[in-house]
């Protein structure tokens, strides 16, 4: 799987065009003492939609329809495996003393924190890629062992005691403030500096979201060997998740299949990758099965359908009778 050429323009007019969003939102969350709505909150969600279609509407356009194909399936990969991202935050900053106000603008930072640290795991993974080919057999193995390890998973009803753990050792590197002064990030008491409550949220939520990437980052160079396209899936899948926190985080708990749609798409990346790794170093058949070629038209269609799937059977068991979902 090669990389593709993006004009440069492309990636100026994206890079204004996400800055001018994250601007634009932490200014009225900054102005308004109240989280958005459901309405406001679902017409951020479909802008952030469109304009990932957009950017890949001009990708085929300028590029070439590989490469619209390859963002695509990176972006609902990415989408679809953040979920999980999104049920902890809810519970992460659902269970904090910080009033509801507040919780946009911590999540909103706490993303963009997170998109700086997974530039810097993408390009790790991108140079290990090209210096290492063998590294594609590590990607895989370690996908299929994630999608294992979700389908047999119970998902989340608390903050994990990890949580807890991530937030004592912040205090210890940075001292805390014993009260939440609005919305900043730091304040000074007695004339000594203080990260407040807010900046030790923001920097549990980026932390957390790293520690999922471990499993998204991998899956998503199976889809497309391109640091520019894998970074930009994370950054329009990631702010995505900003006002769908308050447009369906309460309803994350009906969707009963998501784990096992989950590990079905996770174990289907690990053996493209497989594939192409093996591929690569001239392997066509293992005995008598031919080892398969996965375009980036199927994966996006397999992807596609597994979400779709994953949606409607978890409408399907969150209406029956509570006797018959036993």
């Amino acid at each position: 799987m090669d990389s593709v050429h993006v004009p440069l323009w492309l990636w100026v007019a994206a890079i204004a065009a996400v800055a001018v969003v994250v601007a634009t939102d932490l200014t009225l969350s900054g102005r308004r003492p109240r989280p958005p709505g459901l309405r406001e909150a679902g017409l951020w969600t479909l802008g952030m939609i469109a304009l990932a279609a957009v950017f890949g509407g001009a990708l085929a356009l300028t590029a070439d329809p590989p490469a619209a194909g390859q963002f695509f399936a990176g972006w609902l990969t990415e989408y679809s495996l953040s979920l999980d991202n999104l049920f902890i935050f809810v519970l992460l900053i659902g269970r904090s003393a910080l009033p509801r106000e507040y919780h946009g603008r911590v999540l909103l930072l706490g993303i963009v924190f997170a998109l700086v640290l997974r530039g810097v795991f993408i390009a790790l993974g991108a140079a290990a890629l090209n210096r290492f080919g063998a590294v594609l057999y590590l990607f895989g193995a370690f996908l299929l062992y994630s999608a294992v390890r979700v389908a047999l998973q119970r998902p989340p009803t608390a903050p994990a005691a990890s949580s807890s753990l991530l937030q004592r050792t912040v205090r210890r590197v940075i001292p805390v403030a014993p009260q939440a002064d609005g919305a900043r990030l730091t304040t000074r008491i007695r004339g000594r500096r203080y990260a407040t409550p807010v900046l030790l949220l923001v920097v549990a939520v980026a932390l957390t979201d790293l520690a999922f990437a471990v499993d998204s980052i991998p899956a998503i160079f199976g889809l497309t060997r391109d640091p520019y396209l894998v970074l930009s899936a994370n950054v329009f899948a990631l702010l995505g998740l900003r006002h769908l926190y308050f447009l369906i985080g309460g309803l994350l708990a009906q969707l009963v299949h998501l784990s096992a749609g989950l590990s079905a798409i996770m174990g289907f990346i690990g053996v493209k990758i497989i594939s192409e790794a093996l591929h690569g170093s001239g392997v066509d058949r293992i005995g008598p099965l031919p080892v398969p070629h996965i375009g980036t038209g199927l994966s996006l269609a397999v992807i596609a359908g597994v979400l779709a799937t994953v949606a409607v059977t978890s409408q399907l068991k969150a209406r029956q009778p509570p006797l018959a979902r036993r």
